[in-house]
């Protein structure tokens, strides 16, 4: 007998029914409409596109696992599952050496990879506060922030919000995942195989962005990974920054600031101003414990760069 799971949702548009350990059937949640389950299936072809352009790559180092099907008539996909479980900071810390190098390269090869699918675009200065909802921090820290926060974390977080919000850079446009996080990077420490899942976000981002993306940043491997990755690209198309510029590590510090700001900026919008029930209260406990938290990071982040 297979083994069927059902669960409730998968993603916002999404539920998924998983057949043992080989393959997931999707389909639409059943309160989207007729235009969103058309929208949902459109979706899901360019996704199917952009792995078999991936998939055609073959690189032995990491897995994309295969969308095997589209059935329009019934809004289904069936898609390959990917072996192991989410690759966090806790399962990383459980491999050995050999594991995590390979991690590393893995990771590696297939940004670069991505990113030369497509033509590399020429080079742009990218305002880093684009890539976040930045209006939204600024909104709550002058409005709202003091409800439940001191006059020196506003202060704290007022300079954090004018330095992110006015670095700029120059990179290039290439092609990305645009979503590299622990839930779609999975990792079998079993077969020592690396899957990539989830590409329905690829699309041509700056090259930092997916370099040092929020799983390297949770992992701290953002400087092998970056090693890896200026090793292995093709020199001809762009040049990559000295491991060691003044340059490079504005980048980086600014980079994990805008994955430390989209956490904060997350938890702030779940803040309730009057909350209805002792629920919404515990909420917003654990939600300024949480930003309290990020705010350490940001003061670690700060020291760690001044080196």
């Amino acid at each position: 007998m297979v083994d069927i799971k059902n669960l409730p949702n998968h993603g916002r548009e999404t539920y998924a029914v998983y057949y043992g350990d080989r393959f997931v059937l999707k389909r639409p949640l059943p309160t989207l409409g007729e235009q969103a389950r058309t929208a949902w299936l459109q979706k899901q072809h360019r996704t199917q596109d952009k792995i078999n352009e991936i998939r055609a790559v073959g690189n032995p180092l990491y897995n994309i696992p295969e969308m095997t099907f589209i059935n329009d008539d019934e809004f289904q996909i069936l898609e390959e599952r990917a072996p192991g479980e989410p690759l966090t900071a806790e399962l990383y810390k459980t491999l050995s050496k050999r594991q995590q190098f390979e991690i590393i390269n893995g990771i590696g090869s297939f940004l670069v990879d991505m990113n030369e699918l497509k033509p590399i675009g020429n080079i742009e200065t990218h305002k880093i506060a684009n890539d976040i909802k930045f209006n939204r921090l600024c909104n709550f820290i002058d409005n709202k922030m003091s409800i439940w926060f001191t006059k020196a974390e506003i202060v704290q977080m007022e300079k954090i919000r004018d330095e992110v919000g006015t670095f700029e850079y120059e990179t290039r446009p290439a092609w990305s995942h645009g979503d590299i996080n622990s839930g779609n990077v999975l990792y079998d420490k079993n077969t020592s195989k690396l899957s990539f899942i989830d590409f329905a976000e690829a699309n041509y981002k700056f090259i930092y962005r997916d370099i040092f993306a929020p799983l390297q940043i949770e992992l701290d491997i953002y400087k092998p990974v970056y090693e890896i990755y200026c090793k292995l690209h093709d020199k001809s198309l762009y040049p990559m920054l000295s491991a060691k510029s003044d340059e490079l590590k504005a980048i980086m510090k600014n980079r994990i600031a805008v994955v430390l700001l989209r956490r904060f900026i997350r938890a702030s919008d779940d803040l309730r101003v009057n909350p209805a029930s002792p629920k919404s209260e515990n909420n917003n406990l654990e939600k300024v414990f949480f930003m309290r938290r990020q705010m350490q990071n940001f003061a670690k982040l700060e020291k760690m760069f001044e080196k």
